[in-house]
């Protein structure tokens, strides 16, 4: 076994374990804590917000980076150097396009960042639907100009999303939930909008986290046919379904 190959394993290893803690953590925050936090009045948000929450939030942000980074290497190990971006009947290989549409996989996030704070982010069914026709045109550019291979622009897929969700995790939900936190812990209502802004991008986490663990299994897919666009844009929207009633179902899960 060589370096690289060790160093893929490790990564890989990483990566799943960093992932788990992550979206764990994600799920807890979304399905049961936030159903939790509102049963309970001002004196106990004072008590156990400050104790609780910042806890939490350590393993959730790390969790993000760990997963964001060797994610990234991993790209960087098994498609970038090991040659897994194109099909092998494309004679073209890397290409003008190929640079193109991989810059907008990770700069993505800036465009979805001006969307969500603009007017489309008030209303989360249009911005839905906005981000999906996006999504949709960003797998077909990989395709088309590009020249991705399924399992390429498949991952890249779920690259593009998993970016969005670190962003959220430190750049948004981070730094709005530490002066949330605060104004709990000294008996002041926290700003409205920060609330609305660490809850919003933490919604945004969880309906693309569901696409994103599609595309992590997906690329290994060996079923005829199933290694498609049309596969993959129905799996995003499953995934945002099953979270909308997962939802759904977490607000009426009552304590004893």
């Amino acid at each position: 076994m060589d370096i690289l190959e060790l160093l893929s394993v490790l990564s890989r290893w990483l990566h799943i374990v960093a992932g788990i803690l992550w979206i764990g953590l994600l799920y807890f925050f979304n399905f049961v804590n936030a159903q939790f936090t509102a049963t309970m009045d001002g004196d106990t948000k004072k008590k156990v917000v400050p104790e609780l929450v910042p806890r939490s939030l350590f393993w959730f942000r790390w969790g993000a980076a760990f997963t964001w980074f060797t994610g990234v290497l991993l790209l960087a190990l098994v498609f970038y150097h090991g040659g897994l971006m194109f099909e092998a009947d494309n004679p073209e290989g890397w290409k003008t396009g190929s640079f193109v549409m991989l810059a907008i996989v990770f700069v993505g996030v800036f465009i979805y960042d001006i969307l969500s704070k603009g007017p489309l982010g008030k209303n989360p069914y249009v911005l839905a639907a906005v981000g999906f026709v996006l999504s949709a045109v960003v797998i077909y550019g990989m395709i088309n100009l590009g020249g991705f291979g399924y399992r390429a622009y498949s991952i890249h897929t779920g690259a593009m999303f998993g970016t969005i969700m670190a962003f959220n995790v430190w750049y948004r939900i981070w730094p709005a939930q530490k002066k949330i936190i605060t104004a709990v812990k000294e008996g002041r209502a926290p700003d409205a909008s920060l609330v609305s802004l660490a809850g919003s991008r933490s919604r945004h986490n969880t309906y693309l986290s569901v696409p994103l663990v599609w595309t992590m299994i997906d690329m290994h897919t060996t079923v005829p046919g199933a290694n498609s666009w049309y596969y993959l844009l129905g799996a995003i929207l499953i995934g945002w379904l099953a979270v909308y009633l997962v939802y759904r179902k977490a607000g009426k899960v009552k304590g004893f």
